[in-house]
Parts: structure tokens; C-alpha cells; sequence
């Protein structure tokens, strides 16, 4: 069973509903005892950074239990654009300190004439690694975008896919268990059934 993580912020709705076009079992929860039992977590997201990680923690026993998830258990795990942020040191839009799995900052984007921000529809995204989430995507899958800040990490091992938009950047990253996208899969059609399918079947 896929949990999606209901801590506040965060697409859950449509993301629901894609996993089950897709015929996945998920739900959406917001109980520690889910998070601990759950096969695979999406974490989604949907603001700021500091509001995310606020709430987080204070839910009781929250963010224990993602880490048991992620870095004992290595439940597969998907963070979804402000949740991929979350995966992270920490960002450029606020104070807090993030969930420190991937390490990595998030950054945002210096607006311009030519650049506005948010960063805001279709874009493609590059393939640049090999894994299991990327299977069967194609050469230039094209998805959604909605964001202001954008991730860097540390070790380019971790970067699976980059997008250009004014900079190069992180469209998807992982480590082992560990991925994320920027990126909105549940509104990407095709290409972000394809994204969920692979992560279901991880």
C-alpha cells in the first residue's frame, strides 16, 4: 500500500486519483501508525518550506517515523515538488532545516524580463541517470511544473533528471530508496502516469 503523507500541504486529491487510474492501491493519511506500515510513502507538497517542515513537526512522532521509513525500513519513497524540496538540507526560502536524506539546497530562481517566477507549465525533462523510476519514460518526457525554487545537489550521482529554465537544475534526484521530482506527476498525462507506475512497482 502507497500512503500519501497528509501533514498539511499537498496535492493529495490528485494524486489519489492518478495512482488509482493507474490501478494502485494507495490512501491518504495522516496517522504515524500509516507512515509505519506503509509499503511505499509519496510526500507531497504544495507552499513554503518552512511551513511544510513546521508542520511536520507538529505532528507527534512524524518525522521519526518518515526516518525509520526512509533510512531504516528503505521504504521507497517519492517526494513531489515542494516534497522533493523537503528531502534536502534545507532552502533558500526559509530558516528551517529540511529532512537531510539527499543532501542538497533548494534555490530560487532570480526573476528577470525574459524569466518570470514561478516557474510554471510544460517543460522536458532530461533523463541523466539510470533508475527504476525513469524506466520506459522516453528521451524527453515532457511534465508539469509549478515552483519558485528549484534544488541543487551536492553529489550530481543524485541528480536522475534536469530541466532548464534560466539555470540547469534538478527535475529529479535520488538515493537508493530515496527520490523525488520537482515536477507535478499527477498532472503530467502520460508521462507522469508512466513516473507513478514505475515508483508503484519499485
Amino acid at each position: 500500500m502507497i500512503v500519501i503523507v497528509d501533514y498539511g500541504m499537498g496535492n493529495l486529491g490528485s494524486l489519489l486519483n492518478m495512482l488509482r487510474r493507474v490501478g494502485v492501491r494507495a490512501c491518504v493519511s495522516a496517522t504515524v501508525a500509516d507512515v509505519a506500515e506503509a509499503g511505499k510513502i509519496i510526500l507531497p507538497g504544495v507552499g513554503a518550506f518552512d511551513a511544510a517542515m513546521e508542520l511536520i513537526d507538529m505532528r507527534p512522532g512524524l518525522r521519526e517515523a518518515l526516518n525509520t521509513a526512509a533510512l531504516e525500513r528503505r521504504v521507497p519513497v517519492l517526494g513531489v515538488c515542494l516534497g522533493m524540496q523537503l528531502l534536502v538540507d534545507g532552502s533558500e526560502e526559509g530558516e528551517r532545516r529540511g529532512l537531510g536524506w539527499i543532501p542538497g539546497e533548494a534555490r530560487r530562481f532570480e526573476s528577470s524580463a525574459m524569466l518570470k517566477v514561478p516557474h510554471m507549465g510544460w517543460n522536458v525533462a532530461i533523463p541523466v541517470a539510470q533508475a527504476p523510476l525513469m524506466n520506459d519514460v522516453g528521451a524527453e518526457p515532457r511534465y508539469y511544473f509549478v515552483h519558485s525554487y528549484y534544488v541543487q545537489v551536492a553529489d550530481r550521482a543524485s541528480s536522475w533528471m534536469t530541466t532548464t529554465y534560466g539555470v540547469t537544475f534538478d527535475a529529479a534526484i535520488g538515493a537508493g530508496n530515496i527520490m523525488g521530482v520537482q515536477f507535478h506527476p499527477e498532472k503530467s498525462h502520460r508521462f507522469g502516469m508512466k513516473l507513478l507506475e514505475n515508483f508503484a512497482s519499485l
